[in-house]
């Protein structure tokens, strides 16, 4: 027999799929604008942006509607408390994305020079474990889940790696401080785009396993 609560789970499915995906275009979008230079695609970023704020209010208020009406216990109460984790780390990825954008613009008709390389690199992973903890979720796959996990220090250490590389830069031609210091923060918004999705994919592995493994990866 199907429970009423299934209903409104899979409207709380929906909604946290349509975020995701958003989410997901608009660091694409916005690596996209970074690497090509295409003013074009920020409205765009912005417009996503909106509708992703507004599904994560929308999924607060359907959490908080199932667990005052329904009482949930066992994996429907894992499910909802990861989904309220989950989305509210989608909006901080989005943001992460909008901040891409606006050090962008700054590199809008500029010439690239080589750390854009390794930062194009760190966008590729970053951009790859978002893409694996939103399918570990729909997969329910705690494999995939724990392999994001595990990417994220490489993403750490590509994140240092660029630091020191555009420090040494920035001592040896001090003209080029100010858009070193941009490539520093795209570095450090790409880092923290990694952070979010190994939260995702811990939240996944909560979700499915009932442990949690938060501060420490499992093997």
């Amino acid at each position: 027999m199907e429970r009423h609560i299934d209903e409104e789970l899979q409207e709380l499915k929906e909604k946290l799929l349509m975020m995701a995906s958003l989410t997901e275009k608009n660091i694409s979008l916005s690596i996209q604008c970074f690497k090509e230079h295409k003013e074009e695609i920020v409205q765009d970023v912005y417009k996503k942006e909106e509708t992703i704020n507004f599904l994560d209010i929308e999924i607060d208020q359907i959490c908080m509607k199932l667990l005052a009406l329904h009482q949930p216990m066992a994996v429907d109460l894992r499910y909802i408390a990861s989904s309220l984790k989950i989305s509210s780390e989608l909006e901080r990825i989005a943001d992460q994305a909008v901040n891409i954008i606006d050090r962008s613009l700054v590199f809008i008709n500029s010439h690239p020079q080589k750390p854009l390389i390794d930062i194009s690199r760190m966008a590729s992973l970053a951009q790859s474990m978002l893409k694996d903890s939103i399918e570990s979720f729909i997969k329910k796959d705690v494999d995939l889940a724990q392999n994001v996990c595990r990417r994220d220090d490489e993403v750490d250490e590509m994140n240092d790696q660029i630091f020191r590389v555009l420090l040494t830069c920035m001592m040896q031609e001090p003209t080029s401080i100010k858009r070193a210091v941009d490539l520093m923060l795209i570095g450090r918004h790409l880092e923290r785009i990694a952070d979010h999705s190994t939260n995702i994919s811990e939240e996944v592995i909560y979700y499915v396993k009932g442990k949690s493994i938060k501060h420490h990866c499992a093997d």
